[in-house]
């Protein structure tokens, strides 16, 4: 989806034919926008530039109970891209949670033969250290 004015305007679209209301007010939001669901209102940052509008609407949309059946075709199809979007991000989110525990036995043989190498090299280190210590007395 490009940030430009026309989707930002179709994103409050969905909102409004919901019967939520857009306002764009100044305030400490934590995540950009502020949700008063008892009166259908939705606050957004009015300092957030069109791209983080966007983006703010993207995270807020999934998140309210819209009726889809209340909506024009050309919402309904933007709002379905908007739930897909969110289910992506939200499997992708959860895919870089699970990392492995265990690593493969493979890789614990490479690091065991890097293992001597590098202490070998710390003893080094620490050699050349001990002697340059007492030159600088």
């Amino acid at each position: 989806m490009k940030y430009t004015q026309a989707n930002l305007d179709k994103l409050g679209d969905i909102l409004g034919e919901s019967d939520y209301v857009v306002r764009y007010e100044r305030g400490t939001f934590q995540s950009g926008w502020c949700l008063l669901e008892q009166k259908k209102v939705v606050v957004l940052n009015k300092f957030l530039n069109v791209e983080g509008r966007i983006n703010t609407l993207l995270e807020l949309i999934p998140q309210i109970n819209i009726d889809f059946d209340r909506l024009t075709h050309g919402s309904q199809k933007l709002y379905e891209e908007v739930l897909k979007r969110a289910s992506v991000a939200q499997a992708e989110e959860a895919d870089a949670q699970q990392e492995p525990l265990v690593e493969s036995p493979k890789d614990e043989t490479a690091g065991q033969q890097d293992l001597p190498a590098e202490s070998a090299q710390n003893e080094a280190t620490e050699t050349e250290g001990e002697e340059k210590e007492p030159e600088t007395e």
